[in-house]
């Protein structure tokens, strides 16, 4: 009987180490998620907060009737700023849902990013391993592809709803100079939880799909194309460092987080024009 029980005692004393290991790298991935959600959604709403008023000037040059009602961007800009939908403000109209999306884009495509990577060395040993060890930017630009790609099925319906709040303002002003105001009131009236009703109503639940394919095919290559260019950057940058008299950096200050703040924000704007070409 002592002796079944030592072994027991035995056993349980083997498999300790296992179970802390499993119960250590499961509260690192936490610790990541967490992060990832939580620097995701700051920085999308950051970043949407300062590319808003471009991207309504985008959309409203994009859905102009014919013939234009805006010459170029400079005058839809201006034109805007005299809209009776508020001057400036009518630049942020329908900002309300992009802040919700581009919270959930950016910690999705983070997340997910981070998940890909962690997927592709488990399929392939012979990837680097370690916790700092950067992959090869082939498989990069591989899990920015993945990421963007189920990113896509989020986006979808917040674009949907982002774009009709900003096109609804382009046929508001087209009204305006051919009514004097007529029917302004019911543009005046939409609102995100408007358009949601409106196109649950007349599509149903797959309505907010529509276009998926766009954005599916947009959100592949581009996110592709932003992560590439970010790693690339960096690792350009940092061999750049390293051959540079005088600037050699230590092995502890080799993984991208602790690059310069520079050299981030230089890596960070090529992957914003990566992925709009």
């Amino acid at each position: 009987m002592a002796g079944t029980l030592d072994n027991q005692h035995k056993s349980s004393t083997l498999q300790n180490p296992a179970d802390d290991v499993t119960q250590t790298l499961t509260k690192d991935q936490g610790v990541e998620a967490f992060k990832d959600i939580t620097f995701g959604s700051v920085a999308g709403i950051i970043g949407k907060t300062i590319e808003y008023p471009f991207d309504t000037v985008k959309v409203r040059l994009q859905s102009q009737p014919y013939p234009p009602i805006y010459s170029g961007p400079t005058d839809c800009f201006l034109q805007s700023l005299r809209s009776p939908e508020g001057g400036f403000r009518s630049l942020y109209r329908g900002v309300s849902a992009p802040f919700f999306g581009a919270a959930i884009e950016t910690s999705s495509l983070f997340f997910c990013y981070r998940i890909a990577q962690s997927a592709l060395r488990s399929l392939d040993p012979t990837l680097p391993q370690g916790k700092g060890d950067k992959l090869p930017l082939g498989a990069l630009l591989a899990c920015g592809a993945v990421s963007g790609a189920a990113t896509s099925l989020l986006l979808t319906p917040i674009e949907l709803v982002k774009c009709k709040l900003q096109y609804s303002v382009t046929t508001n002003n087209d009204k305006n100079n051919n009514n004097k105001g007529t029917n302004s009131a019911s543009q005046h009236r939409r609102n995100p939880l408007t358009v949601i009703a409106s196109v649950f109503r007349q599509h149903g639940i797959l309505g907010f799909w529509r276009g998926q394919l766009g954005t599916l095919i947009r959100e592949t290559g581009g996110t592709a194309a932003w992560f590439g260019s970010y790693e690339g950057v960096l690792t350009a940058l940092r061999r750049y460092t390293d051959a540079a008299p005088g600037l050699e950096e230590t092995e502890d200050a080799k993984p991208s987080s602790s690059s310069p703040v520079s050299h981030q924000l230089l890596a960070g704007a090529s992957a914003g024009v990566a992925y709009n070409f």
